[in-house]
């Protein structure tokens, strides 16, 4: 399988024999299947503990929010409010809807789930769980590979509409519930005449469709904020201010993490995009070649795996979507131990890092080719030369370092010299 380049040029393309791509599947099928024989009482826990925890999150952020007379009470309600959305959007709603529960046959908490973002489940599962799963990175079908409007790849033909990006990005950062919420409609396809409009895309809606998605959307994005936006605000009476101020701070908070989280896991320079030639034919095998090359994961604490649903693991989260998330911190280093075997790129790094190259990214391939070349050599030109003056700070502290040593070393050695012949 011939891999495009999304954001670098690896010049160590893994190519596998058809045998090593069965042994490969093979391996990955051993692991599910050692996963699944262990799946029960403890994912149960799990789950139920999360939810037991966001719930707790909430009502202590909103009561804090509301009867806070400072700035300190009124800020930790801001986070508490703010953990309890992104526990509720992320290693509930997202996971749950991936079905990863449902072998619970809980009423509630399982692949039909409602979550509280201001998309609707409906449209999440033919984005997210069809589009972007099933053709992870392959440009013209997997609309989470720039979320149908960012160029982020020399595969996307530039457009004027390009041009916005820069402005456009951190806005849907802003706004991300929002913006996932509407990304897979595709709307500049319907609105924007051929020349300005990005030209790759999934099958688009019917209008009815389109219409009917919108309709829901707004339906559900309007009861959400009036709720967080009126009606708790005006509960609080004359500190109406205060609980707005507090109520869209925990939104934005959910919105920069969520858009961070997923930039991360599906953008950073290094992952490999498809055309849909590539992916003709394709076999299970290679199908777990193709999201493992597409997808990264970030390193951190147990509490950042957590908060971010487990979507750290991006790569067992493409292997695996319907396994449950927390069992991604076990299979993860098991995955990466095969991939190395057979010679695979294991895609995974520092947060910030990994965004910076987003965001590089995005500057770089919002201008036509030859000038986004240029681009492409001035921040190479600036990392390079940050690299070489951290190593020239770092080499003139050390070597002032050893200076200091031999001052002391000299200094103590006469002294003892001086103790010697007085005795």
């Amino acid at each position: 399988m011939n891999k495009s380049q999304t954001n670098k040029t690896l010049t160590n393309k893994p190519e596998l024999t058809s045998q090593q791509i069965n042994d490969f599947q093979q391996e990955l099928d051993a692991l599910r299947h050692s996963i699944e024989a262990k799946m029960g009482e403890e994912d149960i826990d799990h789950i139920q503990n999360i939810i037991e925890m966001q719930r707790y999150l909430e009502i202590s952020g909103r009561l804090l929010i509301h009867f806070s007379l400072e700035p300190v009470s009124w800020a930790l309600g801001v986070a508490s409010l703010s953990a309890a959305h992104i526990l509720e959007n992320m290693e509930i709603g997202h996971n749950v809807i991936h079905g990863q529960y449902d072998f619970m046959k809980d009423e509630k908490f399982n692949s039909d789930y409602e979550w509280t973002m201001a998309g609707t489940a409906k449209n999440w599962k033919r984005a997210h769980n069809h589009h972007h799963h099933a053709y992870t990175n392959v440009i013209g079908k997997d609309v989470d590979f720039g979320f149908g409007v960012f160029r982020v790849s020399d595969d996307i033909k530039w457009k004027p509409i390009h041009l916005l990006q820069p402005v456009i990005s951190p806005i849907s950062a802003l706004l991300f519930e929002h913006a996932i919420a509407l990304y897979d409609l595709q709307i500049t396809q319907y609105v924007l005449p051929k020349w300005l409009k990005q030209e790759e895309h999934a099958e688009l809606l019917s209008k009815s469709e389109l219409l009917q998605e919108l309709k829901d959307y707004t339906l559900k994005s309007s009861k959400k904020s009036l709720k967080e936006y009126v009606l708790y605000p005006l509960l609080a009476g004359p500190m109406a201010p205060k609980v707005l101020a507090g109520n869209v701070s925990a939104q934005l908070i959910r919105n920069l993490w969520s858009f961070a989280v997923i930039y991360c896991g599906h953008l950073p320079e290094g992952n490999y995009s498809f055309t849909e030639q590539e992916m003709e034919a394709e076999t299970k095998g290679q199908w777990y070649f193709r999201q493992i090359l597409g997808s990264s994961n970030f390193e951190g604490s147990l509490l950042v795996h957590i908060m971010s649903g487990h979507l750290s693991h991006q790569i067992e989260h493409h292997l695996y979507p319907d396994l449950p998330a927390w069992r991604y911190r076990e299979m993860g280093p098991k995955v990466e131990e095969i991939c190395g075997r057979y010679g695979i790129p294991y895609q995974k790094g520092k947060m910030v890092p990994m965004l910076k190259t987003v965001a590089t990214s995005v500057v770089k391939y919002s201008v036509p080719d030859v000038v986004s070349q240029k681009l492409g050599r001035f921040f190479t030109k600036k990392q390079k030369a940050g690299v070489t003056k951290f190593h020239s700070v770092k080499n003139l502290i050390n070597k002032k370092s050893s200076e200091a040593v031999s001052v002391m070393k000299l200094s103590t050695q006469k002294s003892s010299d001086k103790r010697a012949k007085a005795a």
